[in-house]
């Protein structure tokens, strides 16, 4: 049996490997792209900071104006506390 095109073989197997590498470092580099246009687009006056308090935790500043989030009414937990809660 004889082989006389293994060579052109070879190259093609490497070249059409190359394709989906280029592809995916060009994917990787638009997303980003743009998501460094996105954060860096969303101006905000003020960076949030958590500050804690005796028993909870309350997000200070920020993007988010509380007077446009929805009212709810407070969680009914029955007075258990959870384990993974770390203050």
């Amino acid at each position: 049996m004889a082989r006389g095109n293994d060579s052109h073989r070879a190259r093609a197997t490497r070249s059409a490997g190359l394709v989906p590498l280029v592809i995916g470092l060009a994917s990787a580099a638009a997303l980003t792209g743009a998501a460094y246009f996105t954060v860096d687009s969303a101006s905000c006056g003020s960076p949030a900071q958590y500050i804690r308090h005796d028993s909870h935790v309350e997000l200070v500043g920020g993007c988010v104006d509380g007077a446009n989030l929805p009212v709810t009414g407070t969680p009914k937990s029955g007075g258990v506390v959870h384990g993974n809660y770390n203050p």
